[in-house]
């Protein structure tokens, strides 16, 4: 019923932007970095994020939540609205970094007070238990801040962000059933992704994306992102540990850690964009838009499936396909880099 709701509600929160775009000319702009054409909106992800609060707003009184847990998530609520609204702003007037990052920064700390951060790196028993200890607080907000920006940094092919995400939320709520049954973490989970449904049946690329998700949509799915696996009850540990967690959004990380990496290496800065993310390099290497889904959205399944049987076996075995699951992911970013590099040195040297 949840995943029904969220995706006609979705569907036509979508289609209202749309329209409203459309009418306001509200359009992604064109520029060398891109790879679409004509006037497509921008604004898709105020549509699904407006949806997703207004299902998980009419679950929360459903369900009866007390007050007392509904003021402890209340601060969840304002940092997506908040991340939502600098998204937005930054969809119609580019907002300079250091603003972006002290709104990313705000938004951090409303979700670490209420006590939703990690506090393991990994699961205890087999001999591997592992305490966060004092350094809980800086890595659950230097995740927060990372995730946020990772599936920003990703969207730049029709039906990428949006599926890529879809993939990963299905796979965080069967994580979490698998866990506790039908759970806060569950619903929301199922709600995050019927309203993500609701988004990608205009979003697509076959034929084509009839709109996008922008800045504000992409930025609430890494807030989102972020959020999920922290989600616990008081006196709990939280529901992923770090590794765990990390490894499933594998992909947006690794790609947005060769993206600062690069600028650095370049001198240049690291909000600074460029043509050399993982999208990219696929379209360089002959690959259509659906084809780099394909590919990418593939590997985020073979992903899915490693980490939901990692967290269920027990001691060196977990370990062991955590691992593999790092190394499946660098082989491939390393093949690729490498691919891309022969096409560009043989472009060059024709």
């Amino acid at each position: 019923m949840i995943f029904i709701a969220s995706v006609v509600l979705s569907t036509g929160a979508v289609s209202l932007i749309l329209w409203l775009s459309h009418r306001k000319e509200w359009y992604d702009n064109v520029d060398e970095r891109k790879i679409h054409s004509g006037n497509i909106p921008r604004l898709g992800g105020i549509g699904f994020a407006s949806a997703f609060l207004l299902i998980i707003a009419g679950i929360a009184i459903a369900y009866g939540i007390s007050g007392v847990n509904v003021l402890r998530y209340l601060p969840c609520v304002a940092a997506m609205g908040i991340t939502l609204f600098s998204g937005a702003y930054d969809d119609f007037r580019p907002m300079l970094p250091r603003y972006k990052l002290i709104l990313q920064l705000i938004a951090s700390v409303c979700v670490i007070i209420p006590g939703f951060d990690f506090d393991r790196l990994l699961y205890s028993g087999g001999g591997f238990f592992t305490e966060l200890g004092i350094l809980t607080y800086p890595i659950t907000l230097l995740w927060i801040i990372g995730i946020t920006n990772a599936i920003n940094l990703l969207d730049g092919v029709d039906g990428l962000a949006g599926g890529l995400s879809a993939i990963i939320v299905f796979f965080l709520g069967l994580i979490f059933y698998s866990f506790a049954g039908v759970s806060k973490a569950v619903l929301l989970c199922t709600c995050l992704f019927g309203v993500l449904i609701g988004f990608l049946i205009f979003n697509a690329p076959i034929p084509k994306a009839k709109i996008f998700m922008g800045d504000c949509g992409s930025q609430f799915l890494g807030l989102t992102f972020a959020l999920l696996p922290l989600m616990k009850e008081e006196g709990k540990p939280s529901s992923l540990p770090v590794f765990y967690a990390a490894a499933l959004l594998a992909i947006p990380i690794f790609d947005t850690t060769a993206a600062v990496w690069r600028r650095l290496r370049d001198g240049k800065k690291i909000s600074d964009p460029d043509k050399s993310h993982l999208h990219h390099k696929l379209l360089n290497l002959g690959l259509s838009a659906r084809g780099v889904d394909a590919v990418i959205l593939g590997l985020q399944i073979i992903i899915g499936v490693l980490i939901f049987i990692a967290v269920h076996v027990e001691g060196l075995f977990s370990l062991l396909i955590l691992g593999s699951v790092y190394l499946i992911t660098l082989a491939f970013f390393t093949a690729i880099h490498y691919l891309n590099k022969a096409v560009n040195e043989k472009k060059t040297a024709s």
